[in-house]
């Protein structure tokens, strides 16, 4: 069994914010493999599906960003899962717009949310980081995260979204070199 964890914010006004670009993933993760109701549970919002032969688990914490950590170690305490079993989608500045990488462990290169789960259970977990940009300054930096993404970007964030959903059978199986050639290719298809 795995627990993905995306990351995000609560609440209809943060929805489109590219910090929230982790609850997206998921949400297109569950709709696209048929995952069964959200239920609330964990201080957030489960759902419990298959990924190929493989069981998952997906959990967007409701505690704002700056207390993920919480929902996501109640979650790994409550199925007896270690930090191996663990998947977080997050926003990344030190990405271009829309290009993905997956990442063991590492530090926490100022996102809250990362920071949270590394306080509550320590930094050797997987990371999918969903490229946001850097707006080109630091003091543009909240405005950026905390903003909505542009119109003119729909269509990239659709396709990022799209290819990582199709393409989670390999993150599924651990084959994350697979997972970030294949996501890569669908989006240049698109």
């Amino acid at each position: 069994m795995q627990l993905w964890v995306g990351l995000g914010n609560p609440g209809p006004q943060y929805a489109l914010h590219r910090h929230n670009v982790g609850f997206m993933a998921l949400d297109v993760i569950a709709d696209l493999h048929r995952f069964g109701p959200v239920q609330k549970k964990f201080q957030g919002w489960l759902q419990e599906g298959r990924i190929g032969g493989d069981k998952v688990l997906l959990l967007k914490p409701a505690t704002f960003m700056n207390e993920s950590g919480r929902s996501v170690g109640e979650a790994l305490r409550f199925y007896k899962l270690d930090t191996g079993a663990l998947t977080v989608f997050h926003d990344e500045l030190d990405l271009l717009p829309f290009k993905v990488k997956v990442k063991q462990g590492g530090g926490t290169a100022g996102h809250n949310g990362l920071r949270s789960i590394d306080q509550h259970l320590g930094p050797d977990f997987r990371r999918v980081r969903l490229g946001i940009g850097h707006p080109g300054h630091k003091d543009r930096v909240t405005g950026h995260v905390l903003g909505n993404f542009a119109k003119t970007e729909q269509d990239d964030l659709t396709d990022m979204l799209g290819a990582v959903a199709t393409e989670a059978e390999w993150l599924a199986r651990r084959d994350d070199v697979r997972f970030m050639n294949d996501v890569a290719l669908r989006q240049q298809d698109s």
